[in-house]
């Protein structure tokens, strides 16, 4: 039989291998499994990295309005891995240990890409290319542990608990907040009470996990919103130029 990483490297399409993988649940974390699941990890987030920076240029190119004024990491568009990500880790493992345990998808995202924000800067361009678009956003690896590491965020998650007994790193502004409306919650990561590879990813519209997520980004060249923008003429085009130069996920 062939192995995970085989079956994926061979084009197996990544939601039947990332099927395999949920399917063993504890059992992915063992020796007979864990450097396999990991090498389909390293592989997808590899990918991940590949499509974003792609994605990144191609908006450029077209005159993409990205923030140019960066008050941290996560207002950048693209964050290359940083380093000590390694010692990062253990530290957001550290801050977060009382309240859940971090996805193994979390980690191994911040070891390719070390946050990415492809929201429009609607500050020095008030006019929006796409409404409604939900561009792609995940705050930076700095930027959260940091977070986390404060007394205010461990009072925030208790005051959490007792609302709505669901865990969660905070990772990306909702649609609406995004494109400068008052919206929703905030996208954000389930933390879990066991290790895990993967875990939903909360309050975002189409109800997945992370890597589930991820892979919905990239099917939709950064933009997995469900507004209009998805008919306009301008969208169809850079996605019929820059879909077929993407790895599939």
């Amino acid at each position: 039989m062939l192995t995970l990483i085989e079956r994926y490297l061979n084009g197996e399409d990544g939601k039947s291998v990332y099927a395999d993988i949920y399917n063993l649940k504890q059992g992915a974390f063992s020796n007979e499994h864990f450097d396999d699941v990991i090498a389909v990890l390293t592989e997808t987030f590899e990918r991940v990295a590949y499509n974003l920076n792609l994605i990144q240029q191609e908006l450029a190119a077209i005159g993409y309005c990205f923030k140019t004024e960066f008050n941290s990491n996560s207002d950048k568009p693209l964050v290359a891995p940083l380093p000590g990500t390694d010692k990062l880790l253990t530290q957001l493992d550290t801050a977060v240990a009382e309240f859940g345990k971090v996805p193994l998808s979390l980690k191994m995202f911040y070891k390719a890409v070390a946050g990415c924000n492809f929201a429009w800067d609607y500050e020095s361009s008030p006019d929006l290319l796409w409404d409604e678009a939900d561009p792609i956003q995940i705050a930076s690896l700095d930027d959260l542990v940091e977070y986390v590491s404060s007394d205010d965020w461990k009072d925030y998650m208790n005051d959490c608990l007792e609302i709505y007994n669901e865990p969660a790193l905070e990772l990306a502004a909702d649609y609406l907040h995004k494109d400068n409306i008052s919206g929703g919650a905030v996208y954000s990561l389930q933390l879990t009470g066991e290790d895990c590879v993967d875990a939903i990813f909360l309050n975002e519209p189409n109800g997945t996990n992370f890597i589930g997520y991820l892979r919905v980004c990239m099917e939709s060249c950064g933009f997995p919103g469900r507004g209009k923008f998805r008919q306009e003429q301008r969208f169809t085009n850079f996605c019929a130029k820059v879909s077929p130069l993407l790895k599939r996920t």
